[in-house]
């Protein structure tokens, strides 16, 4: 399956955000290549970096989902990013909302420009170098 196809599955009032969120990962961070997988027992649009899970966009039942991995392995941007999307619920990697009044485009174009410098990838052989 494809992410536009993914994206079709959805409940239409889910596809316009869904659709504006994949273009926006897309269109900030070339280094990534969007395909749909399995993770944590749930399809979902992966981007990845180098074969590396970078992003993850999923919608389940009650909300929808974006995974960060960038936010995750830094507390300051994930900080930062909670404080800009008060009313969406974080965790350690991930930014649950229901809606698009939860999680402004503007601000979610700033966050992917901003994790668009941080390599995944590069972090993880480094790591393992050490």
């Amino acid at each position: 399956m494809t992410p536009s196809g993914y994206i079709l599955e959805q409940s239409e009032e889910r596809q316009t955000l869904l659709t504006s969120l994949h273009n926006i990962i897309i269109s900030n961070d070339h280094s990534i290549e969007p395909g749909v997988e399995s993770m944590m027992s749930k399809e979902m649009i992966l981007y990845k970096e180098r074969g590396i899970m970078k992003y993850g966009l999923a919608a389940v039942k009650n909300y929808m989902s974006l995974h960060c991995m960038p936010i995750y392995m830094n507390p300051a941007l994930h900080a930062k990013y909670a404080a800009l999307l008060p009313a969406a619920k974080f965790q350690k990697g991930c930014i649950n909302f229901a809606g698009s009044d939860e999680i402004p485009l503007d601000i979610v174009s700033v966050l992917i420009t901003d994790c668009s410098v941080i390599s995944i990838a590069d972090m993880l052989e480094n790591r393992k170098r050490k």
